[in-house]
C-alpha cells in the first residue's frame, strides 16, 4: 500500500512540473507547452489589423534570378509579349528606382518597364506604400510547387524575397508573416513544407524579438498560415493530409498558432467546398480562419450571399472558439491569364465602392480585422498597389490591359485600404459611405 501511494504522489508530481518522459513505445507522456518572451515584439495578435496577401512570385529578364518573366508571361502561348501574357493589369513603374525593358510599348513608342520583388528597393518601396497608407502588413505568400528542393532557383527566389520583406518589414515597423499556398500539391508534397517551415525559422530567426521583432505572434505564439484547405476540386491531398501536417507543425507543445485558408462554403460544406466534416475538425485545432471570398461575389450581389453568411460563419466560430478573418478584395480580372476577352474587369470595381461595401459588411457583421486580397496579385486583377489607369496602359496586339479607373490616382486602392486600417484600429468618423478624398491631384 505504501508503495501505491508513493507512485500515485510521483505521478501527480510529474503532472504539475509538464515533466516529459519516454518510455520504451517513444511516446510522450506529459508534454509542457511552449511558452514564448514576447517583450519587444510589435504585432502580438492579428486582432485588428488589416493585413494583405503578398505574392512576391513575379520575376524579370535580366533580375539575376534566371527565371525569366516568371508568372508575367503566359507559356501555353509562347512566353511573353504582345498578345501573349498572363497579367491584366500593369503596375505604376514612377517610383522604381530598378526597373525591366519587357517586350511591351505605349502608343507612343515608349518602353513599358516592370519590376522584380528580388530586387531589394522594389519591396522596400512595397513597405514604405504600407508605411504611407496605413496598412498594417503582409503575408507572404510561399508557393510549395516553387519552393521545393527539386526547384532550386525557386526557392532561392523566394528565399531573397521574404529576406527583402523582413528587412523592409524592420524598416517600416509592418507585420509580417509566413503563408504556405498549397496549390498544386500532392500529399508527399505537403510532408515536405514541415521541413521548409524549420529551414526558415534558422535561416532568418523568425522568432526572435530583436531580429524580427514584427513577426505576426497570435494567441501567445508566432503565426504559420496554411492556404488551401477543403476546397471541392483541384486537390491532391486530402483534408487528412492537412491535420497530419498541422499535428507535426505544432507538436505536442504547440510551437505556433496557425491560421487556415478554407474555402467560402466552409461552413455549409457546399458549393466550393469539399462535403466532409473532417474539415470542420481541422478547423477547431486552429487558431484562425479565413475563407476565400475572392470571385464568390460582386458588388450586385454582395448582400444576398456575403451578408447572409458573415454573422453565421463568425457566431460558428465564436462558440469553437476559433477566430475569422474575412476577405476583401477590390475586384477581379483574369482575361489574359484565361485568354478569354469576356472576363476582362470581371467584377468590377466601381470606383472603390465594391471594395468599401466589403470593408463595411464586415465591420458591421462583427469582424475584428481583414485580409485584402492582393497587395501584388498582377494576374487576376485584385492588387490594391499603385497600377496604370485605363487612359495608360501599353499595348497588347489584339488583347488588352485593364487599368484602374480613369479619374482615380494609381494609389487610390492603397488609399481606401488605408482608410479601412483605420476603421479596424478604432478611429472614429467612419460608416457604410465610402470615405471621399479631397487631395487627389486629380481635382487641382
Amino acid at each position: 500500500m505504501k508503495s501505491l501511494q508513493i507512485i500515485i504522489v510521483v505521478t501527480f508530481f510529474l503532472v504539475a512540473i509538464g515533466y516529459s518522459k519516454n518510455i520504451n513505445d517513444n511516446k510522450t507522456l506529459f508534454v509542457k507547452e511552449v511558452i514564448y518572451d514576447e517583450s519587444g515584439c510589435n504585432y502580438k495578435s492579428y486582432r485588428n489589423l488589416v493585413m494583405a496577401g503578398y505574392q512576391g512570385w513575379f520575376t524579370a529578364e535580366g533580375d539575376g534570378a534566371e527565371r525569366g518573366w516568371r508568372h508575367y508571361e503566359k507559356k501555353s502561348c509562347g512566353g511573353f509579349a504582345p498578345g501573349c501574357t498572363s497579367v491584366d493589369l500593369w503596375p505604376d513603374m514612377k517610383e522604381y528606382s530598378k526597373q525591366y525593358n519587357t517586350p511591351f510599348s505605349f502608343v507612343n513608342g515608349d518602353n513599358a518597364k516592370l519590376f522584380s520583388p528580388i530586387d531589394e528597393e522594389t519591396v522596400d518601396l512595397h513597405f514604405k506604400w504600407m508605411k504611407e497608407y496605413g496598412i498594417d502588413g503582409v503575408f507572404m505568400q510561399r508557393f510549395v510547387n516553387e519552393v521545393k528542393q527539386s526547384n532550386p532557383k525557386g526557392k532561392a527566389h523566394f528565399n531573397k524575397v521574404l529576406q527583402n520583406a523582413l528587412n523592409a518589414a524592420n524598416k517600416y515597423n509592418k507585420a509580417i508573416c509566413v503563408m504556405y499556398d498549397l496549390s498544386g500539391c500532392t500529399s508527399k508534397d505537403l510532408g515536405y513544407i514541415q521541413q521548409d517551415w524549420e529551414e526558415l525559422q534558422r535561416l532568418f530567426s523568425l522568432f526572435s524579438n530583436t531580429i524580427n521583432p514584427n513577426y505576426l505572434r497570435h494567441n501567445k505564439k508566432p503565426l504559420l498560415a496554411l492556404w488551401g484547405v477543403g476546397f471541392k476540386v483541384g486537390r491532391k491531398y486530402t483534408i487528412a493530409d492537412v491535420n497530419n501536417l498541422i499535428e507535426k507543425i505544432k507538436g505536442p507543445t504547440k510551437k505556433v498558432s496557425i491560421m487556415l485558408g478554407v474555402p467560402y462554403y466552409w461552413r455549409t460544406l457546399t458549393k466550393d467546398t469539399e462535403n466532409d466534416t473532417s474539415l470542420h475538425a481541422v478547423i477547431k485545432k486552429c487558431d484562425i480562419i479565413m475563407p476565400w471570398a475572392v470571385g464568390r461575389y460582386n458588388q450586385n450581389n454582395y448582400e444576398k450571399v456575403a451578408l447572409n453568411s458573415l454573422p453565421k460563419d463568425i457566431q460558428w466560430c465564436k462558440d469553437n472558439k476559433v477566430d475569422y478573418v474575412p476577405i476583401i478584395f477590390p475586384g477581379f480580372s483574369w482575361g489574359n491569364l484565361k485568354n478569354d476577352t469576356a472576363i476582362y474587369n470581371y467584377i468590377p470595381r466601381n470606383g472603390g465602392d465594391f471594395l468599401w461595401k466589403q470593408v463595411a459588411g464586415a465591420k458591421f457583421a462583427g469582424a475584428h480585422s481583414l485580409y485584402v486580397a492582393m497587395f501584388d496579385e498582377l494576374d487576376e486583377g485584385t492588387a490594391i498597389f499603385k497600377c496604370l489607369r485605363e487612359n495608360e496602359l501599353p499595348m497588347n496586339a489584339k488583347n488588352k490591359f485593364v487599368g484602374l479607373e480613369n479619374n482615380l490616382d494609381s494609389d487610390y486602392y492603397l488609399w481606401l485600404t488605408g482608410k479601412a486600417s483605420n476603421w479596424f484600429h478604432g478611429q472614429a468618423g467612419y460608416s457604410d459611405i465610402k470615405p471621399i478624398r479631397y487631395t487627389s491631384h486629380l481635382f487641382f
